[in-house]
């Protein structure tokens, strides 16, 4: 198979769910017992890792699943007002037009992001969309996605908008693609040592565009 793959985080890379993604958190806060964000708490976030923010939030390694589903659960009751980052669907568009596969990775539910998808008129630009269920193991998704299709390591860009998405790019052997536009700062993202950070999803278009028309 010699198509270039390009997998995408959801939340923040395509969705833009920050803010909604923040806010059921904080609803979600008394039940399982951390305090809400405010802004300056949130703002500190973004300059951390996931595994930084996961400590100091005080939020128990054995609750992560379950506010994972309550989240996915919250998130699909907001489904309707969700919108796309503005200049994705170009991007998504052109990369289908040149012969890229594209894929989703995302933390979220397979059926949330593909009713986003739906509702917006591109769920035909991807050929498969994956969850991990667990916040920190798309590493093994995206493993068991390249030995399903038989697709070498440097045939696929992965790219997302947190460290974790590029430190599970890294143990999978792909290229990484940050993007400033998500959860994490630039600098936070640069701190991690992405393969290519960049600020515009039409950076991303530039870059992809010429990959996807080679014939490796």
């Amino acid at each position: 198979m010699d198509t270039q793959i390009v997998i995408f985080d959801f939340d923040g890379t395509i969705a833009d769910t920050k803010e909604l993604v923040i806010n059921i958190i904080n609803r979600l806060a008394p039940e399982f017992g951390f305090v809400a964000l405010d802004e300056t708490k949130i703002a500190h976030f973004q300059k951390l890792t996931a595994k930084e923010v996961i400590k100091q939030s005080r939020v128990h390694w054995w609750q992560l699943p379950f506010l994972n589903k309550r989240v996915r659960e919250e998130f699909q009751k907001e489904i309707s007002n969700i919108s796309l980052i503005e200049g994705m669907m170009d991007v998504l568009e052109s990369l289908k037009q040149n012969n890229c596969h594209l894929g989703i990775i995302t933390s979220n539910s397979e059926d949330n992001a593909s009713q986003v998808l739906r509702e917006h008129g591109f769920l035909h630009c991807f050929n498969f969309i994956e969850s991990s269920f667990h916040l920190f193991g798309k590493d093994k998704v995206i493993k068991r996605i390249l030995k399903d299709k038989n697709i070498p390591p440097e045939r696929v860009t992965y790219v997302g908008d947190e460290t974790r998405d590029i430190e599970a790019a890294r143990k999978s052997g792909v290229r990484s693609v940050a993007v400033s536009w998500g959860f994490n700062t630039a600098e936070a993202l640069a701190k991690c040592q992405p393969d290519i950070l960049i600020h515009h999803p039409s950076e991303l278009l530039s870059l992809i565009q010429p990959i996807c028309q080679q014939r490796v």
